[in-house]
Order: C-alpha cells, then sequence, then structure tokens
C-alpha cells in the first residue's frame, strides 16, 4: 500500500500512514503525532508501528511532545521516501511507483511482502527457511518463463494475475 500525503497529516492519518508500505508526501505536508494534546496515548497503530520506521527514540519525542514536523524531516527519519515539490509531482511520482510495481510478478510482489513482514520479528535462519518453503510452494514457472522471455527481448513482462 502507497501513501500520497499532502496538507495535513495528524494524528489518526499518522495511523494510517504508519499501516502502508511506503509513503512520499508532497512539500507542503505537515505532520504530528496530536493525541498527546488531547489528553491520549495514540491508540491505532502509531505507537505499534512507527518504531520500526523511525526508531524508538524518535517515535519518543514525537508522541511525548506531538510536535509538528515537515516533510523534509519526515524523509529524514525515514516516515517518508520521497518529497515532491507539490500535489501534481506527487500524485504523478506516486502513480509511477504504482504502475511500476503493479508491473511485477502478482505473486512475487506478495511474497516479497510477506517476507519482509515476517522478518520483523524472525531470526535469518528462519527468515531464509521460510522464503525457501514459500519460493518452492509459490514460485509460478509461468511468471519465470514471462520475466526471462522479457528480459532477453528487452521488453516490458506481462503478467497474469
Amino acid at each position: 500500500m502507497l501513501a500520497a500525503i499532502q496538507g495535513y497529516c495528524l494524528g489518526g492519518a499518522i495511523d494510517l500512514i504508519a499501516a502502508c508500505d511506503m509513503r512520499y508526501a508532497a512539500e507542503d505536508a505537515q505532520f504530528s503525532i496530536k493525541e498527546i494534546d488531547i489528553g491520549m496515548a495514540a491508540d491505532v497503530g502509531t505507537l505499534q508501528r512507527l518504531p520500526r520506521i523511525i526508531g524508538d527514540g524518535m517515535l519518543r519525542e514525537l508522541a511525548y511532545t506531538g510536535r509538528a514536523f515537515g516533510a523534509e524531516e519526515a524523509r529524514g527519519m525515514g516516515l517518508v521516501n520521497r518529497v515532491y515539490s507539490d500535489t501534481a509531482s506527487l500524485l504523478d511520482g506516486v502513480m509511477g511507483i504504482a504502475r511500476e510495481i503493479a508491473g511485477k510478478s502478482p505473486i512475487a510482489i506478495t511474497g516479497t511482502k510477506e517476507m519482509i513482514s515476517y522478518m520483523r520479528d524472525h531470526r535469518i535462519d528462519d527468515g531464509l527457511e521460510y522464503v525457501a518453503t514459500w519460493n518452492a510452494a509459490m514460485l509460478q514457472p509461468t511468471d519465470l518463463r514471462v520475466a526471462m522471455a522479457a528480459h532477453m527481448s528487452k521488453q516490458k513482462p506481462e503478467f497474469l494475475d
């Protein structure tokens, strides 16, 4: 899931983007974990997901203070992948990334996402065993043939869904 952020991204919006795989922002984006300012702890994923995205210390600072920060600071801490100059270029850029991902083998994207998620809570040797099992069960010979033929002919592959 991709998030394209423009304008204010406060409180519950932070919960939402923290659940996304990748986040992109326009230069005008402003972020804040505002729940602290209304007397509550963020409760729908911010405190659980953001330590893995921006680190424990940065999360604590932002969650305890509620301070606002801009798109460039968000990029610097790893909350967003890229910053675009305006909303139009943000949407063009994110849609381009989405098209690029959509052009890949669906089973390969699903497997990659599954392996990344699995590795959050497992050791490397467990992850290697899991990916070997996954690939043995899910590897699609058709996708491999399509990918190899496209590569050899310098064309874009067309995968079945």
